[in-house]
């Protein structure tokens, strides 16, 4: 499996493009800010074919170029129900004071055509099949992307702004929740294998095993449960983001 990827924008929100191999089909994960050079010179680096737009969730840092990297592509874009009104009101997803604009008075719209996803829900794009996973919490659409295991390429796990090496999403904005956030590491994330890799939303790479070990945030969790966790607050990862 190839996995390109890179933090777009001001934001450094990590886009990432996911195919089989060079010179196949793909699809593009949380094209931010600024993304669509980005995603252009990967594209042509690897004589890749998009075929669907994957958004974690809703906010501005991850949805920025949504509309037009799909309407330059001609593909879709999916989304978590709980989410989709972000994408052409991004500030119900943040904190703005009373008469504050969004980025200059910032405007966003939908693309021509949005599909929702479903917890569960199997995914065959690209020749790959990538499982969803809802994680509410750092928002109330927050979704993970899997991939399972190919020979020795391990399970591949795209986690938005739930988990980050060292730390976890913030649920500090409108929709997010603390509790949820701990109930979906815990359900989603804890019973992967050790081996399984991390790409987060900010930052550098990880791995369950290495966040199982040393993320606080897991340290009192057990599997399934949610458990409990000393309460810290959560913040964004390494980079900055919503």
């Amino acid at each position: 499996m190839l996995v390109a990827g890179f933090p777009a924008g001001s934001f450094a929100a990590n886009c990432y493009i996911v195919a089989p191999a060079a010179g196949e089909e793909c699809v593009i994960i949380d094209p931010g800010q600024e993304a669509e050079a980005g995603i252009d010179e990967i594209l042509r680096e690897h004589r890749l074919k998009p075929v669907a737009v994957l958004l974690t969730h809703g906010h501005l840092d991850h949805v920025w170029s949504v509309a037009p990297v799909c309407g330059a592509k001609d593909v879709p874009a999916y989304i978590h129900p709980d989410d989709r009104d972000l994408l052409t009101d991004p500030a119900k997803g943040l904190s703005l004071q009373p008469g504050q604009e969004l980025f200059g008075g910032l405007t966003l719209s939908e693309p021509d055509d949005v599909k929702e996803l479903a917890d569960g829900a199997a995914l065959e794009l690209a020749g790959l099949e990538f499982t969803v996973d809802h994680a509410p919490g750092h928002t109330k659409g927050s979704v993970t992307f899997r991939t399972p295991p190919a020979g020795e390429v391990p399970d591949v796990m795209f986690t938005g702004d739930l988990l980050f090496a060292g730390s976890i999403g913030r649920t500090d904005l409108p929709g997010g929740s603390y509790e949820e956030i701990l109930a979906s590491l815990s359900r989603v994330c804890l019973g992967m294998p050790d081996e399984t890799a991390v790409l987060p939303g900010h930052g550098p790479q990880t791995t369950i095993g290495r966040e199982r070990a040393t993320n606080p945030f897991l340290a009192d969790l057990t599997e399934g449960t949610g458990g409990s966790s000393p309460r810290k607050t959560a913040r964004p990862g390494p980079d900055k983001g919503f």
